[in-house]
């Protein structure tokens, strides 16, 4: 075996390692998540744990291209995640404009605070992993799922800004409007997807 093959057989563990950390995350943010959002009424929370099943998805995705290779392998898994940023996009538009309209008050939510605050440090910290793995084995799927990782820990920090808002200050509208800008990164990630292709 090569330098090069032992190289990039460490680089590919690293990445399946990196992929399988986010996957776990993901995971236990969904049930940590459902309760918060069903405890506070919160659309953010919701949709953040929407966002969370679209990692586990990507994740899942980014596995499969690792275990093999190929243009059209990697074709089709990007677009796989790409299409699971537009369901994301589609259902919150519509949460958050039901909500927005009717006017629904979320309550406070010490344990989204929580989660979401310790979230978006994992999220940056794997995303900046798969990134550097990515690139060294120039593998296009792991550094657009780096992306999406990105954006996870990027939307954790907004959904966080949202609910402290309506607890510190009674910003009802500020966990639903935190949920649009869940929207706004879904539709440019997928539109930058798609421009790849």
């Amino acid at each position: 075996m090569s330098n090069a093959t032992a190289r990039d057989d460490r680089l590919l563990r690293r990445g399946r390692l990196l992929e399988g950390a986010t996957l776990g995350w993901n995971v236990v943010g969904i049930v940590v998540l459902a309760v918060a959002a069903i405890r506070a009424h919160s659309v953010a929370l919701a949709g953040f744990g929407l966002d969370s099943l679209i990692e586990i998805g990507a994740s899942t995705v980014v596995l499969w291209e690792l275990s093999g290779s190929g243009v059209d392998r990697q074709r089709r898994a990007l677009r796989l995640i790409a299409a699971a940023f537009l369901a994301l996009a589609a259902y919150l538009t519509i949460q958050t404009v039901l909500v927005l309209v009717t006017g629904h008050h979320p309550q406070h939510s010490p344990l989204g605070i929580a989660w979401t605050a310790v979230t978006a440090l994992a999220m940056f910290g794997l995303a900046y992993g798969k990134h550097r793995v990515g690139t060294a084995l120039r593998n296009p799927v792991l550094t657009t799922e780096a992306r999406v990782t990105v954006i996870d820990g990027l939307l954790a920090a907004a959904v966080l800004v949202g609910l402290l808002l309506n607890a510190a200050l009674g910003w009802w509208w500020a966990d639903p409007v935190s949920g649009l800008v869940i929207v706004y990164y879904a539709v440019r990630e997928a539109r930058t997807i798609y421009a790849q292709d």
